[in-house]
């Protein structure tokens, strides 16, 4: 992504009433404690930083504010007056948008139907005015500067134009007060810099923006203030300008974090996954690599180069339409994810919660869901050895939850991606492929995994990882393959690695 440049801090102070105010704000889930007094003072006209772990209680503290939850305790003030949301819509119509982290689309239903549900441009005789609605979406998406087709089913849309569409839905409600929820997670740079316009505009107008991510660049390229949370609470607020990124880190995580790439050196040893001219009309072509026992592999790019058709094929979701792939020499029969399990290959999906993950199954459950014939006996399911191993994998890997019986929709972004990576690990396997293994995660989880993915490299897995920031590609891999248009532009070593070098074979810059 393109080095951002950071907003200058306001020349003045901000006004003394601020458009959005949380006081000692509380609220419990059974025994659950989310929040336990969060403080925060959204200003007009300011970009507003919270940052924190996951399960640090950002994302309760939105849904407060969206009208989703009511606070058990403390108060939501709107223009120094306390405000009680009885619901979304009684929120959305006080002028708080929120766009969330997960998308939220109706599949069936055409981007500018989703735009615009239950406020759709009306005709003669009452019927929707299809050819206003669309015009106006058109309108949106052009001050987005993105290309999108208002009449395409949402259903099918990437990740990326889904926020898309989350992010212009927010901008023409008129937005008074944006809540932004990892907007950027899955965007290309340019796409990042277009959005980092809108917000500015909206500032400009007098509008508050509280953005929440992971993402420190985007946080002092964007924001004025960061406010910091830690296990339900309040920890500190400042301007961006008097307080370190290594300060801002130390306080989320209430610990040093350590080494963010703990990249253990290994010696590569037999192939153990072989990819040969593997082509999905329209999506990837002509693609050929292979990874070895003990390697990192990362496929690196820009959004739409076609990074998770490749692997989605290498692990035989959806056809291919040439080419073979082989495990230890071994080929695969292609739109076969079982075989591919057979044969030892594991994927922890790009989107955890529509791929990875049965949302209201239990945690235990979905840990163990791969290794269900191996904890049953008779064709039963012998609950006590599957919430043993449950239990065993959670530890492993530091999962925070209430309880194993807990739906796994319950848990924040970072320990669901933990689920996701247990129910795969527990297969024990020889290829271990990572879409986007940190997108929407915390930095102390960050560091978690990739310590994770060097210790399973280190005990002789071979691994494949897509991801779409520069510095965990460049932290952690042994070899970088850059795609565009569909097919690899160049390989990479891990000395030749930097981000001018990826960028340059991405873009196809001369």
């Amino acid at each position: 992504m393109p080095a951002l440049e950071p907003d200058p801090a306001p020349a003045a102070a901000p006004p003394p009433v601020p458009a959005v105010s949380l006081r000692g704000v509380a609220k419990s889930f059974g025994a659950v404690r989310a929040l336990r007094g969060a403080d925060l003072d959204l200003y007009p006209g300011e970009a507003h930083a919270l940052v924190g772990e996951n399960g640090a209680g950002k994302s309760t503290l939105i849904k407060i504010l969206a009208g989703l939850y009511r606070p058990d305790a403390g108060a939501v003030e709107l223009d120094g007056e306390p405000v009680a949301f009885a619901d979304t819509a009684a929120a959305m119509d006080a002028g708080i948008a929120v766009i969330y982290q997960e998308p939220a689309l109706f599949g069936d239903l055409s981007v500018a139907e989703n735009l615009f549900i239950g406020r759709q441009p009306k005709g003669r005789f009452g019927l929707i005015d299809r050819a206003a609605m669309n015009r106006d979406a058109a309108a949106l998406f052009a001050r987005l500067g993105v290309p999108m087709d208002p009449d395409r089913p949402a259903k099918g849309l990437s990740i990326a134009d889904q926020q898309l569409v989350e992010i212009a839905k927010a901008i023409s409600r008129s937005a008074r007060v944006m809540v932004m929820d990892e907007p950027t997670a899955a965007l290309s740079g340019v796409e990042v810099e277009r959005l980092f316009g809108v917000v500015r505009a909206l500032r400009e107008d007098g509008a508050a923006v509280l953005f929440i991510s992971h993402r420190f660049d985007e946080v002092e390229a964007l924001c004025q203030r960061v406010t910091v949370m830690r296990d339900g609470a309040h920890v500190s607020t400042d301007l961006l300008a008097d307080v370190a990124v290594e300060e801002l880190v130390r306080r989320m995580v209430g610990r040093d974090l350590g080494a963010m790439f703990p990249k253990q050196d290994v010696a590569a040893g037999e192939v153990v996954l072989e990819v040969e001219g593997l082509t999905r009309e329209g999506l990837c072509r002509d693609v050929s690599f292979t990874v070895r026992a003990g390697e990192i592999v990362a496929l690196a790019g820009l959004v739409g180069a076609g990074r998770s058709e490749v692997v989605q094929a290498v692990f035989g979701i959806g056809p291919r339409d040439a080419g073979r792939v082989k495990v230890d020499g071994r080929e695969l029969p292609a739109g076969s994810p079982r075989a591919a399990m057979r044969a030892g290959v594991a994927l922890v999906p790009e989107d955890r919660r529509q791929q990875g993950l049965l949302l209201d199954l239990s945690i235990m459950r979905n840990a163990t869901i791969t290794r269900r014939h191996r904890l049953s006996r008779f064709g039963f399911l012998i609950g006590g050895a599957e919430r043993r191993a449950a239990a065993d994998w959670s530890a492993r890997l530091n999962v925070k939850f209430g309880d194993l019986a807990d739906a796994a929709g319950t848990l924040s972004g970072g320990n669901q991606q933990k689920v996701v990576l247990a129910k795969w690990l527990a297969t024990g396997p020889k290829v271990l492929i990572v879409d986007e293994p940190t997108r929407g995660i915390d930095v102390g989880t960050k560091a978690e995994v990739h310590r994770l993915l060097s210790s399973l490299a280190a005990d002789g897995v071979a691994v494949l990882m897509v991801s779409s920031e520069l510095l965990e590609v460049l932290g952690m891999a042994d070899r970088v393959l850059v795609m565009r248009e569909g097919r690899i532009a160049g390989e990479l070593g891990r000395d030749e690695a930097t981000e001018e070098s990826v960028m340059v074979l991405a873009t196809g810059a001369a």
